[in-house]
């Protein structure tokens, strides 16, 4: 600071001079590590005193003083073994380092120290601390040879070839590394044909492969003399051979095995429609546990057209039905089905095999004639029609076919000729010059090349009709082919004719209706119509706040003219009719509690005789009389012509008999 020394006046008397105010460190702030959790590691069976790694903590107060001297210990390690000062830390500069020795990996991979930085040259009294953690882990090195642990091995026989089994045959206590990797080799064996080595699974195993199929039933068991070793040295000062030998007996143990059919696939042959009941073959499976006293039954898996059956003890096949070759479950002449071997062992085990019969054809189908329809001109040498035939049955069963007429009717053979063109096509064509236009049924006898020969009698619809020069059958003539005169032309378009006109006739009329409804609707909706309807009259209510009429079609209409133009006698029931008006009764000023009941009466008596009174046998429409009353009904009140009657209880009824009990109760009114 710079201070000035002056009179009252304002006029310096002595020269300026400076203050200096020095701030002196407090010990308000703790020592920060830059990580929270440090990674190190370190080999296992290190010496005492090899680095593992540096902690760092930085004090924000003056570095100068004590208040900023940092100073590090170990709080904890976790976990405690071999001892429980495996490491130590250089106080000032962070340094980890080994301090005692017996670090393993194999027993310990991972140490977890706690370390505390305090401020105040360590002081804890005085200064303030922090902490980090330091994950320590221990390396492995190659210092454990491999060593055999199991001789004996069990494994379940396996029916093919390159199958793994899981053996235990060595365990490396440097674990986890390229360190613990063995390598087994057998040296000496009596069976090593059968076995081969692959890669480890998991730690402390190989797989030991079947390299040929092993059987129980065959061999029981298998004598191998293992080496393994290290794929890496052995760390350096062990004194320790890298690999070890031992032998090893693997015993081969039963399992139930499924039954299999020798011939999978089976193929047999036979001619197409054998009857049922008939015995095709045996299809039996064998069972390979030889050892197992066990039962094989037989039972179908698949067998489309329902055509097998197979004996459950023996595997006989047998038919059930009448084989076709020409049915739509053959294939290629094939007809497959696949059948079930299963054993009674534990657990069951079962097999399948396939049957494949191939049906061989014999003549069960005769030809059909195709086409079945045809047209010819009624004049011959105009054209022909070529006819053919289909045979479900192959060949030598098929053509070539003999075509022929019959006999009976007689006239067939006089009205047609065919004509043979090769094996399988032959000419239909009209024998007489001129044959009337119509349909005719023409019988055709074909038969095929089968042994025995059949034969079928099919029919043809020939359509005989005119053509042109062509040879082409005119319209009329297809027509008159098709047995239709021009009389019932004539009718079947004069039918046509009304038919539409009747049709067009009702849509006209439809129209008009609809025109008429619209310009004759009434004067209200049918839908608000409340004629012919159900009315309450003695039901108040809550006034008019819950009555959603729509009432403005009840009411007078504002002009006549409509109704006095119109035909006199005609009157509609919702209008007003036209007539002398009765006299209403006139109610007094000052009325008399006496004269209420014949007012009343003499009011209704004019609204019944009255016709033009709305609303015309519809609701009427009273005064309002408020929004809700508290008080009941007043339909079973009584006039009365005596004026003793006290009317003081009508001040009780609520405000909607206000009025009434002022002018008849003595009060005043409003």
């Amino acid at each position: 600071l710079r201070a000035h020394a002056v009179d009252m006046n304002g006029n310096k008397v002595e020269n300026p001079i400076d203050l200096y105010i020095y701030v002196i460190d407090m010990n308000d702030n703790r020592p920060e590590f830059i990580n929270q959790v440090y990674n190190g590691s370190v080999d296992e069976g290190s010496k005492p005193g090899t680095y593992v790694m540096t902690v760092t903590a930085n004090d924000a107060d003056d570095g100068t003083t004590a208040n900023g001297m940092v100073r590090y210990r170990i709080v904890t390690q976790t976990p405690q073994s071999p001892s429980q000062n495996m490491f130590t830390i250089n106080s000032e500069t962070g340094d980890i380092v080994t301090v005692a020795a017996g670090l393993d990996r194999e027993k310990v991979q991972q140490y977890i120290v706690i370390v505390q930085a305090t401020d105040m040259e360590g002081n804890l009294n005085y200064g303030l601390s922090n902490t980090a953690t330091a994950i320590i882990t221990v390396t492995d090195v190659n210092d454990n040879p491999p060593e055999f642990t199991t001789s004996t091995v069990r494994a379940a026989e396996q029916p093919q070839k390159g199958v793994g089994i899981l053996v235990v045959i060595s365990h490396d206590l440097t674990r986890g590394s390229r360190n613990w990797g063995g390598m087994g080799l057998p040296t000496t064996t009596c069976a090593h044909s059968h076995f081969s080595f692959s890669q480890p699974k998991g730690p402390g195993e190989k797989i030991q492969d079947f390299a040929a199929a092993v059987d129980y039933e065959m061999n029981r068991a298998f004598m191998l003399t293992v080496m393994v070793s290290n794929q890496a040295p052995l760390a350096s000062g062990i004194q320790m051979s890298f690999q070890s030998t031992a032998g090893v007996t693997i015993s081969v143990t039963d399992v139930n095995e499924a039954p299999y059919f020798p011939t999978n696939r089976k193929l047999i042959r036979l001619e197409e429609g054998v009857p049922t009941g008939t015995v095709l073959t045996t299809f039996s499976a064998v069972d390979p546990d030889r050892f197992m006293q066990q039962a094989v039954r037989y039972s179908k898996l698949s067998d489309p057209a329902n055509w097998l059956n197979i004996n459950a003890t023996n595997g006989q096949i047998t038919t059930a039905a009448v084989l076709d070759r020409e049915s739509d479950y053959i294939k290629n002449n094939v007809y497959e089905a696949t059948f079930l071997a299963a054993d009674n062992g534990i657990p069951p085990a079962s097999g399948t095999g396939t049957l494949q019969i191939y049906l061989i054809d014999i003549n069960d189908n005769a030809p059909e004639l195709l086409p079945k329809e045809a047209q010819i001109c009624e004049k011959p040498n105009l054209n022909v029609i070529n006819i053919t035939a289909a045979d479900a049955d192959i060949d030598p069963n098929v053509g070539p076919f003999v075509f022929e007429l019959p006999s009976v009717p007689s006239a067939v053979r006089k009205n047609w000729t065919i004509t043979r063109l090769n094996g399988d096509y032959a000419q239909l064509s009209l024998r007489i010059m001129y044959l009337e236009a119509g349909v005719y049924d023409v019988p055709i006898i074909v038969t095929d090349s089968g042994n025995p020969p059949l034969y079928n009698t099919s029919v043809i619809k020939v359509k005989v009709c005119p053509c042109d020069e062509n040879g082409d059958c005119t319209t009329i003539g297809a027509v008159a082919a098709a047995g239709l005169g021009t009389g019932a032309i004539i009718a079947i378009l004069i039918c046509i004719i009304i038919l539409l006109t009747m049709v067009l006739l009702f849509v006209v009329w439809m129209k008009r209706r609809e025109k008429e409804r619209h310009t004759k609707q009434l004067l209200i909706d049918p839908e608000d119509d409340v004629r012919d309807n159900i009315l309450k009259y003695d039901e108040e209510g809550g006034g008019e706040e819950d009555q959603d009429y729509d009432l403005s079609q009840l009411q007078q209409p504002e002009t006549m003219d409509h109704v006095l133009n119109k035909t006199p006698g005609v009157r509609r029931v919702d209008e007003r009719p036209i007539g002398a008006e009765p006299q209403y009764p006139i109610r007094p000023v000052i009325p008399h509690p006496g004269d209420i009941g014949d007012f009343i009466n003499e009011g209704l008596r004019a609204a019944d005789n009255d016709p033009t009174a709305p609303p015309y046998d519809s609701l009427l429409v009273f005064d309002y009389e408020g929004s809700g009353s508290t008080a009941g009904s007043v339909s079973s009140l009584n006039s009365s012509s005596s004026g003793d009657q006290d009317y003081d209880y009508l001040n009780d009824w609520g405000p909607r008999f206000k009025k009434l009990a002022d002018m008849y109760g003595g009060g005043e009114e409003d």
